[in-house]
C-alpha cells in the first residue's frame, strides 16, 4: 500500500526552532498543533507541526538562506483585535512590514489581515475601493478604522 502525497511548508531555521515553536504556540495557542516533546527539545533537529491546520516541517541546523519576504505566512483573521494582538506578538522582537506585512524574531515572513479588510478594498463604489486601496498601500498593520465605508 503506499501512502497518497502530501505538501507541506519546510522552514529552515539556523537556530531557535524550539524557541520559534514555544513562541507560535503562544501566539496561536490551541490552533497550533505540536508535540510536548518538540517544544521542550532544546536539542531539536526536525519538527512537525500545523497551525490553523496549515502542516510545516521545521528544521534546526546552521547552514541554511536567511528567509527574506518572498514567501510569507498570509493569517486572515477575524477583527480588529485579533489582528492587534497577533501583529504585536510578531513584531516584538521582529520587524513591521508595509500592508500588513511583518516578520518575527527568526526572519518569517507573515501578513495578518483582518476578514474584514476585504469589504473595504473590494467597495462595490470603485471609488471607495479605489481609494481604500491608496490607504491599504500607506499602511504597516492593517487598521480597518482607517478605510473609508
Amino acid at each position: 500500500m503506499t501512502q497518497p502525497s502530501s505538501l507541506k511548508t519546510f522552514l529552515w531555521f539556523s537556530d531557535g526552532l524550539q524557541e520559534a515553536l514555544v513562541f507560535y504556540k503562544e501566539i496561536f495557542g490551541d490552533h497550533m498543533r505540536v508535540s510536548a516533546a518538540d517544544l521542550d527539545n532544546r536539542n531539536l533537529f526536525t519538527a512537525d507541526f500545523a497551525i490553523y491546520g496549515h502542516e510545516f516541517i521545521g528544521m534546526n541546523t546552521p547552514g541554511g538562506d536567511p528567509f527574506n519576504n518572498s514567501i510569507s505566512l498570509s493569517i486572515q483573521v477575524d477583527g480588529q483585535d485579533e489582528t492587534d494582538r497577533i501583529w504585536s506578538a510578531i513584531t516584538t522582537n521582529g520587524q513591521p512590514g508595509r500592508c500588513g506585512w511583518c516578520t518575527d524574531k527568526w526572519g518569517v515572513a507573515w501578513q495578518v489581515t483582518p476578514l474584514q479588510m476585504r469589504d473595504f478594498v473590494g467597495h462595490p463604489d470603485r471609488e471607495k475601493a479605489e481609494r481604500n486601496w491608496g490607504i491599504l498601500r500607506e499602511m504597516t498593520k492593517i487598521q480597518l478604522s482607517d478605510f473609508v465605508s
